[in-house]
């Protein structure tokens, strides 16, 4: 069948990639059709260019079971492609037109000169690709090297510094390469059982869902204090871009670490008030830095007049200058409001009030992100033996979520003034 009498009916987020590209990414959460997309691509490009050589690529493959071939073989049934067309399935390879391939590996499996193998090769699609390590990368990317060569890549979101996500979602990605982000609100044939698996998972296992269904990464550990806060924020929208309002104070909610190369970061959330919301604008955190690099952020992004609200340690004495946070921030020219010390359970306290708090919150995912991993993270420390908590535990993602937490802790339902009328039978 020539390829110009191929209908493959495609979903507008795969559009970008129908355009010829060196790298092709394509990631996302479940129920996305990604595989499905790259299947149908790869058997319309064996049509299009007789002869070509394709390879499916995984990090380990056991078995056959295990690779896109039966996904294949399927599209093939689909579009009645068979023997007539060139296409011959045998037991561990796929005969296209024009003496054509696709076979199936694992990337385990290669050395660096067994790689050699597939030199001649001019497609490659990498599934399950967060799994891909570092070695297998640098082995595949310089052999798949033919005229007009491609190596796609499709995966859902393991962890930032997987591989293929420091490759293609950096700020600095091969040149001309093509990325897109998939999910299952951009398939129109989302199948109904799985949108109830999806349903269900939103509701009892809200610590996977935006990992499993939204293509977030495995941020979220069972246990987290705002996972299913997070799911719902996400839901309804309240996560995504946010603008300022210039006419409303800015404020940078701090929780304070120290200097040197053992010490707490630090961690500032800019928020703003406005109405009984609370926007969550930008999020800063570093480690070991001075008060003077903190500032330098500050106003580098425009935060100058925002009042500064810091926990009841930030009117202490630092051990190393003398002074205060509190009297530091102000002599640099900012408002200060220090929170009181809650005493025995602070920390719980602001869980607590964060929490309630949270169906009132928005964020501005891009700047915000960093914080917003943290918060996915945050969690309690069990004592598995007995099955107690023991409270929030103190890693990476505490110094953010602690300062999260004072921002709820700080906030004020808003005042509004009424009128009151009186009359000669009282006050109306």
């Amino acid at each position: 069948m020539p390829p110009s009498l191929l209908r493959i009916p495609t979903a507008k987020v795969f559009s970008p990639l129908l355009k010829p590209a060196r790298y092709k990414g394509a990631y996302g959460g479940r129920g996305s059709g990604k595989s499905h997309f790259f299947a149908e691509m790869l058997v319309e490009d064996c049509l299009r260019n007789p002869g070509l050589r394709a390879v499916c690529i995984r990090e380990i493959q056991k078995s056959l079971k295990d690779s896109a071939k039966r996904l294949i073989e399927a599209k093939l049934l689909a579009y009645n492609l068979g023997q007539a067309q060139g296409f011959r399935v045998l037991r561990d390879s796929i005969r296209t037109p024009g003496d054509g391939v696709i076979i199936f590996q694992g990337m385990q499996d290669h050395t660096a000169e067994t790689i050699k193998s597939l030199e001649g090769f001019s497609r490659a699609w990498v599934e399950e690709a967060q799994t891909l390590s570092q070695r297998s990368l640098e082995l595949l990317r310089p052999t798949i090297r033919s005229e007009d060569s491609e190596l796609w890549f499709s995966w859902n979101p393991r962890f930032k510094n997987d591989p293929v996500d420091k490759m293609l979602r950096s700020d600095n990605p091969p040149t001309g390469a093509l990325v897109i982000e998939a999910n299952w609100s951009d398939n129109p044939w989302f199948p109904s059982p799985l949108e109830q698996e999806r349903l269900d998972c939103l509701a009892y296992d809200p610590d996977k869902y935006h990992h499993i269904w939204e293509g977030g990464y495995a941020e979220i550990t069972e246990g987290a204090y705002y996972a299913k806060a997070l799911a719902i924020a996400r839901a309804e929208g309240r996560i995504g871009t946010l603008a300022a309002d210039p006419l409303m104070a800015f404020r940078a909610v701090w929780d304070i670490g120290g200097t040197g190369a053992k010490a707490d970061a630090t961690a500032i959330w800019i928020i703003q008030y406005i109405g009984r919301e609370i926007r969550f604008l930008d999020h800063y955190e570093a480690q070991g830095q001075p008060l003077s690099a903190h500032l330098y952020w500050l106003r580098s992004q425009g935060y100058e007049q925002a009042v500064c609200i810091l926990p009841h340690d930030g009117a202490q004495h630092d051990k190393i200058v003398s002074t205060s946070y509190e009297g530091a921030l102000r002599e640099a020219g900012f408002s200060v409001r220090v929170m009181p010390n809650q005493g025995k359970g602070a920390a719980m306290q602001r869980v607590e009030s964060a929490r309630r708090l949270f169906p009132q919150m928005w964020f501005d995912e891009k700047r915000c992100r960093g914080g917003l991993e943290a918060l996915g993270w945050y969690h309690e420390k069990r004592d598995e033996i007995r099955g107690i908590g023991l409270g929030p535990e103190h890693d990476w993602a505490s110094h953010s979520a602690d300062a999260f937490g004072l921002a709820a802790i700080a906030w004020e339902p808003p005042v509004t003034s009424r009128k009151i009328v009186y009359s000669n039978k009282g006050i109306l």
